[in-house]
């Protein structure tokens, strides 16, 4: 058996893997840095899965931020297509399997960035494994071996199916579309992407039926039944009337759960959502061992913990991981739920908490909806900006935002404006005194943000 002595040990080398590796690198040069991916395909943007099934990213290579090359010209070393099988936290020993066999490494800090796996119900005839046999016609979308495998059935394919409508749900339904595909869209609520409300779920809803998306919400899942020639899924809706369609590909993207699995069975404590537990400084209760991205819970600076994995969050935890273990004693200081979703010519965005969540978190809470211009009015093309705002009526602090329009209006500038309000800890009122750019074909002297903060102001004028 191989044993390989490591100053730095990272599992995992999607986002926060990476960004631990890059930024202690960075931070400490002659540092030995080693990550142990499980595949081949190190830095890869699962996010853009959805954009090289569309063929909007030609080329599915450049889905790596940085790729393998460049990567090991910073001084990274990898130990590519290497399945870790345990952790031995009180010997510092990390034991893996590799295609010429065994290996173990003695580390002297480790980080891990397993991430998440897929969330897969078990309808009727239908188990998870009927993903992973070879020429599946039923797929998940977690990694490039995925991804590969989706596409290759994609090219063969006319009639579609997607169970959950996410974001990736939606974002792969739009891909198949542009891809000439039918598709059918099925979602267990009342309607799609239920990160934000139903009012503009519904317009998103609407998007994709106008660009030949057949959308099915309020529906259970009897059976996924595949045979040589197709797969076939039966629903009910909320009547109890069944409904029976063949597909030629199906993909489930019904929600993914940490993959704890390595760091429970070493003794690490889990939290919300079973998901690894780890302090402002990204280290969890193990000595010498971090964690970071879609496999803990985060710190919502108006909730507390939670478990919301995004990109962007694994991102920043990865970076204050690969800083901690250098030394360093930086903070991760939490997330207010910023995400943002294109589906064909609409951009849907929210920030903070939907009025329901503030509601069951304490606050005493007043919104209020606007439409508004996304530039002056009397310049042509002229947009209109839904955007609706949820604040205590108390104090006025500013709790979420969700905002809805074309393609091209700035609508993730604007959430981010909010973001940022919210991160702060700013009022409603607050919002008006900020400096925002201005010229007719692009904003407005009032920007959006502050049109909508004062239609608020507006209705609780009018609640007193």
């Amino acid at each position: 058996m191989t044993v390989k002595n490591e100053q730095l040990l990272i599992i995992g080398g999607s986002d926060a893997g990476i960004s631990a590796a890059i930024q202690a690198k960075e931070s400490e040069p002659t540092l030995q840095v080693k990550i142990i991916l499980a595949d081949e395909y190190p830095n890869l943007s699962i996010c853009g899965f959805p954009y090289a099934a569309s063929r909007e990213v030609p080329d599915w290579h450049s889905l790596s931020h940085r790729g393998l090359k460049e990567l090991e010209a910073l001084g990274i070393e990898f130990d590519l297509n290497t399945l870790v099988n345990s952790i031995d936290a009180e010997n510092h020993l990390v034991s893996g399997v590799r295609s010429n066999g065994a290996v173990t490494y003695k580390y002297n800090k480790l980080i891990v960035a397993t991430g998440a796996i897929p969330k897969v119900d078990a309808f009727q005839g239908f188990s998870f494994n009927d993903t992973q046999e070879n020429n599946s016609k039923i797929h998940v979308l977690h990694t490039m071996s995925d991804y590969l495998s989706l596409d290759t059935a994609l090219n063969q394919a006319k009639n579609t199916a997607i169970i959950g409508a996410g974001y990736i749900g939606v974002e792969m339904a739009e891909a198949m579309a542009r891809r000439k595909l039918n598709v059918t869209l099925y979602q267990r609520s009342n309607e799609i992407l239920s990160t934000v409300e139903n009012e503009f779920g519904s317009m998103a809803h609407q998007e994709l039926t106008q660009n030949r998306v057949t959308v099915l919400t309020d529906r259970t899942i009897l059976s996924v039944v595949s045979s040589d020639t197709s797969v076939k899924i039966k629903s009910t809706d909320l009547g109890n009337i069944t409904d029976e369609r063949s597909f030629d590909t199906v993909l489930i993207v019904t929600g993914v759960q940490p993959n704890t699995q390595l760091l429970e069975a070493a003794g690490a404590k889990t939290g919300v959502a079973g998901a690894i537990s780890v302090d402002e400084f990204m280290h969890t209760t193990l000595p010498d061992i971090w964690a970071a991205g879609d496999l803990v819970e985060t710190d919502h600076r108006l909730l507390g913990k939670t478990y919301l994995p995004l990109g962007t969050t694994a991102h920043k935890q990865g970076r204050i991981a690969g800083l901690n273990v250098v030394g360093q004693r930086r903070r991760f200081r939490g997330i207010v739920g910023t995400q943002v979703i294109r589906v064909f010519n609409l951009v849907i965005a929210r920030t903070g908490l939907l009025p329901k969540e503030a509601e069951n978190a304490g606050f005493s809470t007043l919104s209020s909806t606007s439409t508004v211009f996304d530039h002056n009015s009397y310049f042509p093309n002229a947009s209109k900006i839904t955007i609706k705002l949820t604040a205590d009526k108390e104090s006025g602090l500013l709790l979420g935002a969700q905002l809805i329009g074309n393609y091209g209006s700035e609508i993730a500038k604007r959430n981010d404006i909010f973001a940022t309000a919210i991160f702060n800890k700013m009022t409603i009122n607050d919002l008006d005194d900020l400096d925002l750019s201005y010229s007719p074909p692009i904003a407005s002297p009032w920007d959006p943000v502050q049109q909508a903060a004062q239609d608020w102001e507006a209705v609780f004028d009018k609640s007193k």
